[in-house]
């Protein structure tokens, strides 16, 4: 669907709520900012849809952009901001995703044991129902970096949802009872689900998770109706399983040739080679294009698994209806320092050159953003967002990094000061657009390591690693930034320094407000054009949740957001919180620890994750 036809659908529906309500008068001035954003869109600025009165997709829209129509929550206002309500989860992991908003209910899925409770909006902080999907215990002991969940999607009267146990649920929305359950995996192997899914017309693309336990990453689309499976692709292996033939058109000569899914690796090490899809989706309507990316190369030690190692840390462009790929960009060949390209890929139009392109911005854990043609892979810009040792630029002509020979690693050596870390300078913390600034705004981390591969011996269900690192201290003393980044420019706009790395998402509004979260416990509300803090309240818990907007039965905007830190990066802050929690399978956490020895915090006794909820007085 169109862009404008989206907006049209939307728009008068709440002016023609708030005219019933009496609230014509005071919604004017929200109308206001969203006819500019209207005018943006339109005029090819930046050509994306926002969500509206609900939130019914992980990212708002297909597109990605986390971006909110609503404007009611603006830059002179949002100072004055104050909870309406706040619900415990009932959950001590990390709360990493964002809770859906359909008529009037709230939908929240918890880390494990990954149950789905329905808020009353018309009765706030009342829970309707709760669904427990009963969970297999054994998935909790073998999840790499935390019992995680990135949230749901909405569609047909279903929550559709990923449990840790490699199992995919639909739950009607109305009743909380199950309509179907498929399974996808077995959690002895290793795998896990942990990513959120995305609806396109009648298909729930999933993808599966557990790379540093040596699963070979694979996604697959699912009938909205039935849950049965109607296509999988594999991402490492011949073509024919990777889904791989005659319309697959690669940009660069560098990912054209035959089976290189298998053939760029050592014997059948591809059997083992990571390359999940544990984190974001996005769809182009116009293109009819799904894209993704997918996770690094497995084991870590790139002396095990010589060659470009396809397609690990890549960016699929699919066919939602079949799987079929059309095109694939590797953005890290042969990657030796964990730059996962799992990022989500945001589609929008841009001015390159002054010429209106319909693109992905894409800012990858390796340090550069990219800003790809969505239709054909091209890399259009590609530049550092911030320190990056490892290589000193992207050759748009051949779409290759060029690789600092000094800073790729080597078994039983320690190459020092690279940059990022494995961290990335972006992880799993999705980005948002805002067509009124042209801007989008970044969730960043500063931070590197030295790094030495080890041999890793494979044995399925355990960790397959090969790496041993310790953390350096950040260029410039600080671990983090919000940064408003120009991708059809590649140039920062402004930045605001944060003292640890960003690891929440990000929601931008037609109130011109970019809203986050942090670590140590602060949420914030800052000028989308300046990068002025206008509102910070400090909550129980850090914040990996992303921020969401939403419209109220009243008639008024509100934004939600989750908090619970989970035990990676809550090494950061002083250890999770809530305290009580496992560790799992990643070799990260010692590594954070020992970094963050003289930083420990007493961790507030907070017995639950929680989800927030805010409103003008």
């Amino acid at each position: 669907m169109a862009a404008g036809a989206h907006l049209d659908r939307r728009i008068p529906r709440s002016v023609e709520r708030a005219r019933r309500r009496g609230k014509w008068d005071a919604r004017r001035a929200r109308l206001g900012v969203v006819a500019a954003a209207i005018l943006a869109l339109g005029s090819g600025a930046g050509a994306a849809t926002g969500a509206g009165a609900e939130w019914t997709t992980p990212g708002g829209t297909v597109q990605g952009t986390r971006y909110s129509l609503l404007s009611q929550i603006n830059s002179t206002n949002a100072g004055g901001l104050v909870e309406d309500f706040a619900v415990p989860t009932n959950a001590v992991a990390g709360h990493q995703g964002q809770p859906l908003v359909v008529g009037h209910t709230m939908y929240v899925v918890t880390p494990f044991p990954n149950k789905l409770i329905a808020l009353d909006l018309d009765s706030p902080g009342t829970v309707k129902w709760t669904f427990d999907p009963g969970a297999d215990r054994y998935a909790r002991g073998v999840a790499c970096c935390d019992v995680v969940n990135r949230g749901a999607a909405y569609a047909d009267g279903k929550i559709v949802y990923n449990v840790l146990d490699d199992t995919t649920v639909a739950v009607d929305a109305a009743t909380g009872q199950l309509v179907w359950r498929t399974r996808l995996g077995d959690p002895t192997t290793g795998e896990t689900l942990t990513g959120a899914p995305l609806i396109v017309r009648n298909k729930v693309i999933v993808g599966n998770a557990g790379g540093e336990l040596g699963v070979r990453g694979w996604v697959q689309a699912l009938d909205l109706k039935t849950g049965k499976p109607v296509w999988k692709a594999y991402n490492t292996g011949p073509d024919a399983e990777v889904l791989i033939g005659a319309n697959f058109k690669p940009w660069y000569a560098k990912d054209r040739g035959t089976d290189l899914g298998a053939t760029s690796w050592p014997g059948t090490l591809w059997q083992q080679g990571g390359a999940t899809a544990w984190a974001w989706f996005t769809y182009d309507p116009d293109l009819d294009l799904l894209y993704y990316g997918t996770s690094n190369p497995g084991v870590w030690n790139p002396d095990m698994r010589k060659g470009d190692n396809k397609w690990g840390s890549t960016i699929f462009a699919r066919r939602p209806d079949t799987g079929e790929a059309v095109w694939a960009y590797q953005v890290t060949p042969h990657d030796g320092w964990d730059y996962d390209s799992i990022s989500e890929s945001v589609v929008t139009d841009l001015k390159i050159d002054g010429v209106k392109r319909r693109v992905l911005m894409h800012v990858d854990k390796n340090g550069f953003g990219y800003t790809l043609d969505a239709a054909t892979g091209q890399v259009l810009v590609a530049n550092k967002i911030g320190v990056a040792t490892w290589a000193d630029k992207v050759d748009l002509a051949t779409g290759e990094p060029k690789v600092n020979p000094g800073m790729r690693p080597h078994t039983g050596v320690i190459t020092e000061n690279i940059c990022p870390s494995p961290l990335g300078a972006k992880e799993f913390a999705p980005s948002a657009f805002s067509p009124l600034t042209g801007l989008q705004y970044v969730p960043a981390i500063n931070t590197c390591n030295n790094l030495e591969p080890l041999k890793a011996l494979y044995i399925a269900g355990t960790p397959f690693l090969g790496a041993d690192l310790n953390f350096v201290a950040p260029p410039g003393g600080y671990m983090g930034e919000l940064l408003a980044w120009d991708a059809a420019r590649g140039k920062r706009a402004w930045a605001l320094q944060e003292p640890l790395p960003l690891y929440a998402g990000l929601l931008a509004t037609a109130g011109n407000l970019v809203f986050y979260g942090t670590l140590d416990r602060w949420f914030k509300a800052v000028d989308a054009t300046t990068g002025a803090v206008v509102f910070q309240t400090q909550l129980e818990c850090g914040i990996l949740g992303n921020p969401i907007s939403y419209q109220a039965p009243d008639g008024s905007q509100r934004i939600a957001v989750y908090t619970g830190v989970g035990w990676l990066p809550g090494g950061f802050a002083g250890g999770p919180c809530p305290a009580q929690q496992e560790r799992g399978a990643s070799p990260l956490a010692p590594a954070i620890t020992a970094a963050m020895k003289d930083r420990r915090q007493a961790a507030p006794a907070a017995t639950s994750g929680m989800v927030h909820v805010f409103k003008l007085p």
